[in-house]
């Protein structure tokens, strides 16, 4: 008979853990974190602690090259903090009866399983509380009563110490399940007849499904979510393109694949309303090709079970030009009797359909999910429990990262990065009413540069901001408007998608440059 050694059920009771932390809501939707955390503790459990380094981290877990500098780039410090708040919170909530504890001390990368129990924590605040008082009056030093009792009574004293902490403990114990068994919220049979308002954790959870239209192999994209090689299709054919740009994305090897054709998908889904996100983008034709720029090289039809979602649609119209990534957007998809969600691409007029990939998200009824994004290359957690997806739909400007923390906001890493320059963003939203929110920010120094103190010479930001043309701010001056700190926030309600269903948001410059931190596009 095999006998489980000490070492092997510790690290059992830690994989579980892991698990546990990785399956809660905490992380479930912030899977940079996720995949950091099990990076880190699969190298603890394999032995190779002492590997866990800033650079391998960086390469290994967010994709740097092999030139990665930890001086210039801060992503792993960054990422490793956001991971320190996330543990934090979820002990503080859904993790706080826990056993064991996962912990990243401050300036190391190695985790470590820590006990944690009401017993601990009761020795913890006793002991505190007895060295609380160490003076009867200031500079008379108490004596210990331990100094002027017999071993007797020490030894009597302790004992009534320890059946004291014994006591405590099961009392503590008790009042825990009790509390436990009070806050479990009631759940209804019946689900709510109307949609509910997003939650302030964040966005839907549930069942994601995403695909990579004529690809063999998965991918995981700037925003570290997986995507699967293609799946449930019939017909059509599989294509790849060997075009280098694409225009709107920061993934676009993501585009080269799709598949071309007159084809279908039939995907297996659970009962529910979901968001359906199609991405497309035209590589074969356009100016290099023959023929004019591609305007009506190709035409097609979707539909999900059998409803249109797109007639005679023509990818370049709709993206605004060939080379350049596109998105639509549709809420409220739900899969037929057979559990399935059949989707059916045809070409027009002789004419290829094509796809590059299916997207399939948790709906949030008959609105779309809202839409944060961050002017960076990787997503973030705000403190408010929002998730942020890394820099996207954008054309033109640079970006640039700060060190420097800005003042007047509780957030300041939300604000550590912008895009500036002449930009815009083409935002897909579904038909409707959206409010819009810009956060920007203040800069000191030069441009995409170090900053030696917050009190050097502001960078100069002047400059106008349009929604599909109509004007939201005229010569908005971000250092005037920054009045009690370096955070400026702006907020637009009752905006409306262009025809092909898009808020195209565009900052033109006055003086010097436009400037943006985040863009929150929220459904009214």
């Amino acid at each position: 008979m095999t006998v489980a050694s000490p070492e092997s059920v510790e690290v059992e009771e830690q994989r579980a853990e892991l698990n546990a932390v990785l399956d809660s809501k905490e992380f479930t939707r912030a899977p940079t974190l996720a995949h950091l955390l099990s990076y880190l503790c699969e190298k603890l459990f394999a032995g190779e602690a002492g590997q866990i380094k800033e650079y391998s981290v960086g390469v290994e877990v967010f994709r740097r090259r092999a030139s990665f500098d930890q001086d210039s780039d801060s992503i792993v410090r960054v990422e490793a903090n956001r991971l320190r708040k996330r543990l934090a919170e979820h002990y503080a909530g859904e993790g706080k009866s826990h056993r064991l504890q996962i912990t990243v001390p401050v300036g190391q990368y190695v985790p470590r399983f820590e006990r944690a129990s009401a017993r601990n924590a009761l020795t913890q605040s006793f002991a505190a509380e007895s060295r609380a008082p160490q003076t009867q009056a200031i500079g008379t030093p108490v004596q210990s009563p331990i100094g002027w009792i017999s071993a007797e009574a020490r030894r009597l004293r302790w004992i009534g110490v320890f059946l004291l902490f014994m006591l405590l403990g099961a009392l503590a114990v008790l009042l825990i399940a009790r509390h436990d068994q009070k806050s479990v919220p009631a759940v209804s049979s019946n689900p709510p007849a109307t949609p509910e308002p997003e939650p302030q954790i964040g966005l839907p959870a549930g069942e994601e499904v995403r695909i990579l239209a004529g690809e063999g192999r998965s991918y995981v994209d700037h925003a570290g979510k997986l995507w699967s090689a293609d799946n449930w299709f019939t017909g059509g054919t599989p294509v790849k393109s060997s075009v280098q740009h694409i225009w709107r994305t920061q993934d676009p090897g993501f585009y080269r694949n799709s598949r071309q054709g007159q084809f279908h998908y039939d995907i297996p889904l659970k009962k529910g309303l979901y968001e359906l996100r199609l991405h497309f983008a035209e590589t074969v034709f356009g100016p290099e090709s023959t023929g004019t720029g591609g305007e009506g090289s190709r035409i097609m039809t979707v539909r999900a079970n059998g409803k249109t979602l797109l007639a005679n649609f023509d990818v370049v119209v709709d993206a605004g030009a060939s080379r350049t990534a596109d998105l639509k957007v549709f809420p409220e998809i739900s899969p037929g009797r057979d559990g399935m969600l059949h989707l059916e691409f045809a070409g027009e007029d002789g004419k290829q359909a094509a796809l590059s990939a299916i997207e399939i998200l948790p709906g949030a009824g008959s609105r779309i999910r809202p839409v944060r994004m961050l002017a960076r290359q990787t997503p973030y957690y705000s403190n408010d429990s929002h998730w942020w997806s890394p820099d996207n739909y954008f054309e033109g400007g640079e970006l640039a990262t700060y060190t420097t923390p800005v003042t007047g906001t509780e957030d300041p890493e939300l604000y550590e990065t912008e895009r500036w320059g002449n930009f815009s963003y083409a935002i897909p939203v579904a038909p409707g009413k959206y409010a819009v929110t810009l956060h920007f920010a203040v800069r000191h120094g030069g441009w995409d540069g170090p900053v030696t103190s917050p009190n050097d010479d502001a960078i100069a930001h002047v400059f106008n901001v349009f929604c599909n043309g109509t004007a939201l701010l005229q010569n908005f001056n971000l250092l005037k408007e920054a009045r009690r700190g370096d955070v400026v926030i702006r907020r637009f309600s009752s905006l409306q998608p262009n025809a092909q269903g898009k808020l195209l948001l565009s900052f033109v410059p006055v003086e010097g440059y436009a400037t943006v931190t985040g863009i929150e596009v929220v459904p009214q």
